[in-house]
């Protein structure tokens, strides 16, 4: 009996192999839940404002109207915006930037840091990058075993790097980088307008209720308007605060990673070395067609991975970096406690060689 019971019992790699794939799904349905959140909210927000205040509270016809015309056309912009934010396609890094088989056998057996460095170097030298690290080495991502386009960063949510990558959003449940930062924009845009909508004309009706003065005889329906009218309040604040700061991002033509650290030239590091003024930070993300600026079609200038650069960072040969470190408005402070961040050197687990790791 002992022995037939026990020969029921999964082995151990097929049951460690379906604990991995079931904690993998779970955590895959667990990054939809700020997702379903704000969907949530807005499919109450729907019911809260056209059927509570504009059918059941409103008398005008011709205010309901006014009302339900504009609502839907920010509905139709804020949840068109929303989606291809979601769902857009992060491309992946061309093939030219990864290692090539010989040259990560070359890579892995070499002894020294430098003959590492020496040989990203050389593969590096034909490709067009113009950042570096803060000590001056090409940039390169020992998970994805690439050299790391100007811009790129490796998203540790997504693992693979990201073409240039802002950050990782949970309300989108994507890279907020290339190929959607235009529709990120205009998604906290259209937000952001779509809750001062409601909450301006919902004011007029919290007043009312704050003073006995609406009509009793839908109370509950009273109630929802004045939890639309704080709701959309307590979002316009955040969208607003958040959407002023990636509008400054956009003029100066930085991203949230750069903004923290300023991308390193051959020159130095230089917290405005992609701006290439306000009005043409602008159309890089928005495009050159003003017809198509404000609607979440992609316009983006450029392939993502090369960047126009000023002047000064062009031909100069690399030097050392001041010890220094820009921060997201522009100051600066000493670096002395990150001077062990900008390079993490890791044990390669293949043949127990150490290959760079840049951040």
């Amino acid at each position: 009996m002992a022995s037939s019971v026990q020969s029921n019992r999964p082995s151990t790699p097929n049951y460690c192999g379906c604990w991995r794939t079931c904690n993998m799904w779970c955590w895959r349905a667990f990054k939809w839940l700020p997702v379903l959140l704000i969907v949530s909210i807005v499919t109450w927000s729907y019911y809260a404002y056209v059927y509570q205040l504009c059918f059941s509270t409103i008398k005008s016809a011709v205010q309901q109207w006014v009302y339900l015309v504009i609502y839907h056309v920010l509905l139709i912009m804020f949840a068109w915006s929303y989606g291809k934010t979601i769902f857009a396609n992060v491309e992946q890094i061309p093939s030219k930037y990864f290692l090539t088989g010989a040259e990560l056998e070359k890579l892995l057996s070499v002894d020294t840091e430098e003959e590492q460095r020496t040989i990203i170097e050389n593969f590096a030298k034909d490709l067009p990058i113009v950042t570096r690290t803060m000590s001056g080495s090409v940039r390169y991502c020992n998970r994805c075993l690439l050299v790391k386009p100007d811009r790129a960063h490796h998203c540790s949510i997504c693992s693979r790097c990201v073409l240039k990558m802002d950050h990782h959003c949970p309300w989108v449940n994507n890279c907020v980088c290339f190929q959607n930062y235009k529709f990120f924009m205009l998604f906290l845009a259209y937000a952001l307008l779509y809750c001062l909508f409601i909450m301006s004309t919902c004011l007029p009706y919290f007043i009312k209720f704050w003073k006995g003065e609406m009509s009793t005889a839908g109370s509950p329906g009273r109630y929802h308007i004045v939890f639309a009218f704080f709701v959309a309040l307590m979002f316009a604040i955040s969208l607003g605060s958040l959407f002023g700061y990636h509008c400054y991002l956009v003029a100066h033509n930085r991203t949230t990673l750069e903004a923290f650290r300023a991308p390193m030239f051959r020159g130095g590091a230089d917290k405005n070395g992609f701006s290439l003024g306000a009005f043409n930070n602008f159309k890089e993300v928005f495009g050159k067609r003003p017809n198509l600026w404000a609607l979440p079609i992609f316009t983006s200038v450029g392939n993502g991975c090369e960047y126009p650069v000023r002047r000064e960072h062009q031909l100069q040969t690399f030097a050392a970096a001041a010890d220094a470190r820009y921060e997201s408005m522009g100051t600066t402070r000493s670096s002395v406690e990150f001077q062990h961040e900008t390079e993490r050197w890791r044990l390669c687990p293949r043949r127990g060689r150490t290959v760079p790791q840049i951040v």
